[in-house]
């Protein structure tokens, strides 16, 4: 599993490599290739070197070994993440826009935001 940290540097979620979990353990996103899609078939950003990036190319969340992007807040520690829970049925996926250059900017916008 890969956690991901926010802009303040908490653990937010996790990766199994497919999907992507809260830390409470539900499944909110998956990810196509380097797409990620909310189960709803919202089109959320893309995983780039180690940061999900949002549709105008800012940072929600990253890994802990991200390369380039905005400078990354010291990781926290917190809570032990739960067991992930069996994902929701895909919905149909928005189409998905043209990829923007990457940003060292984090989005205004949170990842639970976007779900």
């Amino acid at each position: 599993m890969i956690d991901l940290y926010d802009d303040q540097g908490r653990a937010t979620a996790f990766c199994d490599g497919r999907t992507i979990y809260l830390w409470e353990g539900r499944a909110v996103a998956y990810l196509l290739d380097d797409e990620v899609f909310a189960f709803s078939g919202r089109f959320i950003g893309w995983l780039i070197d180690g940061w999900i990036i949002d549709e105008e190319g800012h940072c929600l969340l990253f890994e802990s070994d991200a390369v380039r992007g905005p400078g990354k807040p010291t990781r926290k520690g917190g809570a032990f993440k739960s067991i992930p829970r069996p994902p929701p049925p895909r919905c149909s996926r928005q189409a998905v826009p043209a990829r923007p250059p990457g940003s060292a900017e984090w989005s205004d916008s949170t990842f639970a935001d976007l779900l």
